[in-house]
């Protein structure tokens, strides 16, 4: 698309996060959970002027780079010239998480049908699977208000999350958080494995058999163990060369 690159505009530390959000978004998009161009991942630059980058509204994930990402502030306004919009619901949910919660660098929100079919379900997320046992350790709800372009949502979006890192939007889709890119996808990937692991498991038609609880309770040590301590660090590096042998030009 000729976006001109913005590296030398930038620090270092906000190009690197840069390219590991572009890179983000084209993973979205190759595990097949985006939705066209409506719903967005965000990240906060470090710093105490909390801005933060997300996707210019109107490109496909798989179209977007390092430079065409959105550099604004807590009120939507750009903080770096851009010819791209940024989507006001997008803003409004993202914003919100980024406000409330410090510990929080990404935010990834999805609108898969798996995840919108079980956010749809009065149940919510069952202990049915391992990797349900991840979500259910740290998961929150909020019920659905139509489409998020209000500012008197965000304090009930606020109260709701808490200081989950899973939150079911219900009737509209899934949200992750992390303290790095990484993690909110590795988070993001269980979550979306664990709504189509439900919905597979529940048009079986038999009885469904459900993880003893005790076991929710310790999965915190279980997933420190799995990951070796680093989380999301554990798998983003072996993402990142799926991501290169398929298209570097993420990175530009």
């Amino acid at each position: 698309m000729n976006i001109a690159s913005i590296k030398d505009q930038v620090s270092a530390e906000e190009w690197q996060l840069r390219v590991d959000l572009a890179a983000c978004y084209r993973l979205v998009a190759a595990y097949g959970w985006s939705d066209l161009v409506f719903t967005h991942i965000s990240a906060r630059i470090p710093g105490p002027e909390h801005h933060f980058l997300i996707n210019p509204y109107g490109l496909m994930f798989d179209e977007i780079t390092a430079s065409s990402l959105v550099k604004v502030d807590q009120q939507c306004n750009k903080v770096i010239d851009s010819p791209f919009p940024v989507n006001p619901a997008g803003f409004v949910i993202h914003s919100a998480v980024h406000a409330a919660r410090e510990d929080v660098q990404c935010v990834l929100h999805t609108h898969t049908r798996a995840g919108v079919a079980v956010s749809a379900q009065k149940c919510g997320v069952l202990p049915l699977s391992q990797q349900s046992t991840f979500v259910l350790a740290s998961l929150a709800y909020h019920d659905y208000e139509g489409v998020a372009f209000r500012e008197d949502e965000k304090p009930r979006l606020q109260a709701d999350m808490g200081q989950a890192n899973f939150l079911v939007l219900r009737n509209h889709g899934l949200l992750t958080v992390g303290k790095s890119i990484a993690d909110a996808f590795l988070s993001m990937y269980t979550f979306e494995a664990t709504c189509q692991i439900q919905l597979a498991a529940q048009a079986g038609g038999g009885e469904l058999v459900h993880v003893n609880p005790l076991i929710v309770k310790g999965v915190s040590e279980a997933m420190r163990v799995q990951t070796g301590g680093l989380g999301g660090a554990f798998v983003w590096p072996s993402l990142i060369r799926k991501l290169d042998r398929m298209d570097e030009s993420y990175k530009t």
